[in-house]
Formats: structure tokens, C-alpha cells, sequence
């Protein structure tokens, strides 16, 4: 771990806070229910989500994808996230973690851009622009199937039920690694221990009502909010924990004032289902 105590160690720096801004509302749209012996003729569904992407975790290795769970004719795949983007000021030192870790675990890709980081090492530009500029998030919900009959309601209660939020700063403080449920990728990330866990929480507890409402599956029991960097196939949590801990011992033997990794305003709440994008929440920058 040598190489992470040259290239990460004196490198850490976080932000100054910000006032928050008040949300818009969203109301609520009451349908008439229908004659139950008379055939229902619905309407189709927006041209946009004719063609969904069915799947939001799926890897791509050697040509082969996996999904989390299996593509169904008339189904949608549903995510409920906080957008994230990394501060300036806090790029260097997260560049310098990421290619480290790609030193010391062979076979890691860019999340959702499934591009191979020991490629994109070589391109500083390339490296730049496909990791360091891209916007992150963090889930609310897990990614579940649902119906296109269920698309109106779920996005209504989200507006109505998320719309008093109030803005607040978030706290990325710890690296750490994370494994799906299905056993098939580990995340290197970083996540929210500090100020914005309690926020988070609520929000999320706030999803898993609406999810419970129609039918889906709750989040995690003891939620933990965070980004996913980088990710590789399979269980390989015991290469990268390693190097998740020694990145995390030289951030806190920096000293208080180096306590966090970075931070940033929430910005709102967006909801893709499909391949279409629904603002939920949204703060003016």
C-alpha cells in the first residue's frame, strides 16, 4: 500500500456550506374508478417509453450482460436517486484514489459507462471527462420492475410526498465496498456518514412507503447512503477492502480539518423509469 501513501495521502481538501432554497409543489390527480364489468381500454403509453431499458444493474464482460432481474414485456425498470456531481476542488485526490486502486485490482470499469479503468489511466483527458465530470447518484429505492400502469401514480406520490424537502449539505467521509444482492459486481464508493445521513434516511423511509403502496420491495434495513465509483465482476470485496481501509487511514490521520473526503449542496430528487427522466425535486443552483 505503499503507492497509496505517496499519491493519496497529503491530497484531501473539502467545501465551504451554502444556503438552502425552497422546492416547488406538486399536486395530486384523482382518477375515477371505473365500472369493473366494463373493459378498460388504456391508453398507450408515451412513445418515449415504448422501448425501455429493462434492466439498471446489469455488467458488461467479454460481451456477456447480466441483468438483475429479467427483462418481461410491458415492464419498466424504476430508480429513485439523488444526483451527485464532485466538486472541483476535490477531483485531484479522488483521481489519484481510483487509479491506485486500479493498480492493485485488474478488471475495473466506470460505473454505468462499463469502460475499462485501466484503459482510461492512459487518457488523463479521457479519465477527466468520463469519471471525474459525470454526475453520480445515490438510490433511494432499489431498481425493481413495474408495470406501466403503476408509472402516473408512483411519480405523483413521489412529487407530493417529497416536495417540502429542505436543501442541506452532504458529507462523503468514508470509502468503502459494496456487493449486489446477485453476488455479480463489488463497488469501490464513497459514502455519506456525516451531515446529510439523517436527511437521506428520511427521504429514503419516505420511498419505502410508496413502494410499499404499490406492491414493491422495501429498501436495505439499515440503509447506507453512497456514490459507487468503479466497479468490478464478481465478489472480489476482499482486493478491494484493503485499499478502501489503508484510503481511509490516511484520511483520518490527516487531522479534523481533512474529515471529509468531499461535500456538496443536495440538489433534488430525479426519478428514471425507463429510459425517461422524471424531476421530482429540483433546487436552482
Amino acid at each position: 500500500m505503499e503507492a497509496l501513501r505517496v499519491s493519496y495521502g497529503s491530497d484531501l481538501s473539502s467545501d465551504s456550506d451554502d444556503s438552502p432554497r425552497a422546492s416547488e409543489n406538486t399536486n395530486c390527480v384523482q382518477r375515477p374508478m371505473s365500472n369493473p364489468m366494463e373493459p378498460i381500454n388504456l391508453p398507450p403509453p408515451p412513445s418515449d417509453l415504448l422501448q425501455p431499458q429493462n434492466s439498471l444493474d446489469f455488467t458488461t464482460f467479454k460481451g456477456i450482460r447480466i441483468r438483475s432481474f429479467p427483462h418481461v414485456q410491458g415492464n419498466y425498470a424504476l430508480h429513485i436517486f439523488i444526483p451527485v456531481r464532485i466538486p472541483f476542488i476535490n477531483r485531484k485526490q479522488i483521481a489519484s484514489a481510483i487509479k491506485i486502486m486500479s493498480s492493485l485490482v485488474p478488471d475495473l470499469y466506470v460505473v454505468d459507462v462499463d469502460i475499462g479503468l485501466s484503459d482510461l489511466c492512459k487518457d488523463n483527458e479521457q479519465f477527466e471527462q468520463l469519471i471525474l465530470e459525470r454526475e453520480f447518484h445515490i438510490s433511494l429505492g432499489r431498481p425493481v420492475p413495474i408495470n406501466v400502469h403503476q408509472i402516473d401514480s408512483i411519480v405523483t406520490m413521489l412529487r407530493q410526498r417529497l416536495q417540502f424537502q429542505r436543501r442541506y449539505w452532504m458529507e462523503f467521509n468514508k470509502w468503502d465496498v459494496f456487493v449486489n444482492d446477485e453476488l455479480t459486481r463489488s463497488f469501490l464508493s464513497l459514502e455519506v456518514t456525516g451531515n446529510g445521513l439523517l436527511e437521506i434516511t428520511r427521504q429514503i423511509s419516505i420511498v419505502d412507503e410508496i413502494y410499499r403502496l404499490h406492491g414493491l420491495p422495501k429498501f436495505y434495513k439499515n440503509p447506507r447512503p453512497h456514490i459507487s465509483v468503479v466497479w468490478a465482476l464478481g465478489d472480489v470485496s476482499s482486493l478491494l477492502k484493503p485499499g478502501a481501509e489503508e484510503l481511509n487511514k490516511f484520511r483520518n490521520n490527516a487531522g479534523p480539518s481533512r474529515r471529509h473526503i468531499f461535500t456538496c449542496n443536495f440538489s433534488g430528487i430525479e426519478c428514471r423509469i425507463g429510459k425517461k427522466l422524471y424531476t421530482i425535486l429540483k433546487f436552482a443552483d
